[in-house]
């Protein structure tokens, strides 16, 4: 990624039907209001090698799921390059990706197809993934009628067990359970030790330490600083301080502490 910049445009109105009540709402004497820019990001640029876990740590809004939906191409930089190598799989959202009207066996071959993947190949992988998400006896059932955990665990082994050379991961994880998120983290330690990159953001800092050995603190839509993990998560610990430093921090989905760093 290199000087890329996003922008957002509030109010702008994308499809025909919105456009029409717009037009309409002129007729009458209704003005649109003024239009104002949103910068999601600012120029932030970083490079992740073969095989390395980088975690993105950061406040909400800080433009830490833009990063990611921009390397897995869901949306355009309005500046700057983003490249990636091989095929990328992105869970960030519950079941993003998923077709509701097809059932979860299908939503796994249509998943490996969109990666690129044969159906051979997808076969091949197919066990290991209906076993790791739990959802055997639901696999010909739609996805429209799984819960928020179903979703995700299927979601979360397909993206993990399709063989990506990026696997992209957003705060999902804490949807799952404290079991699913222990096979989860230990899913992904295993993707970076067979060679795959990864990107992590997340809010659980202590997982974030697990992970990943170098991260980037964002803030406001810029790169604030990038280093070890530990010293990065100390010092954005430290940041979310009140003045003075009592107490302690103040970001709320956070389950590490500055004592705690020394472990990381």
């Amino acid at each position: 990624m290199d000087g890329v910049s996003k922008r957002y445009v509030l109010g702008q109105r994308l499809n025909a039907r919105e456009t029409l009540h717009a037009a309409a709402g002129r007729l009458v004497g209704r003005g649109r209001g003024p239009v104002r820019d949103i910068w999601s990001l600012r120029d932030v640029s970083f490079s992740v090698g073969d095989g390395e876990a980088l975690g993105i740590v950061g406040r909400n809004g800080a433009g830490k799921s833009t990063i990611l939906k921009i390397l897995a191409g869901i949306t355009a930089p309005t500046l700057g390059v983003s490249r990636t190598r091989g095929r990328v799989a992105a869970l960030l959202e519950v079941g993003t990706g998923f077709h509701p009207e097809l059932t979860g066996r299908e939503n796994i071959f249509l998943n490996g197809a969109i990666l690129g993947m044969s159906r051979s190949e997808i076969t091949r992988r197919f066990d290991q993934i209906v076993d790791f998400s739990g959802v055997e006896r639901f696999l010909d059932t739609p996805v429209k009628r799984y819960s928020s955990g179903m979703y995700l665990r299927l979601a979360f082994a397909v993206a993990a067990h399709l063989e990506p050379d990026v696997l992209v991961v957003d705060e999902v994880l804490a949807v799952g359970d404290a079991e699913f998120q222990r096979k989860c983290i230990g899913r992904m330690r295993e993707a970076e030790e067979e060679g795959r990159t990864l990107l992590f953001v997340s809010h659980d800092l202590e997982a974030l330490g697990k992970l990943c050995r170098r991260s980037i603190w964002l803030e406001s839509g810029q790169i604030r600083d990038t280093g070890p993990t530990g010293e990065i998560v100390r010092d954005y610990l430290t940041s979310s301080m009140p003045s003075g430093g009592a107490g302690g921090p103040v970001y709320e989905s956070s389950v590490v502490t500055v004592q705690d760093l020394r472990v990381l």
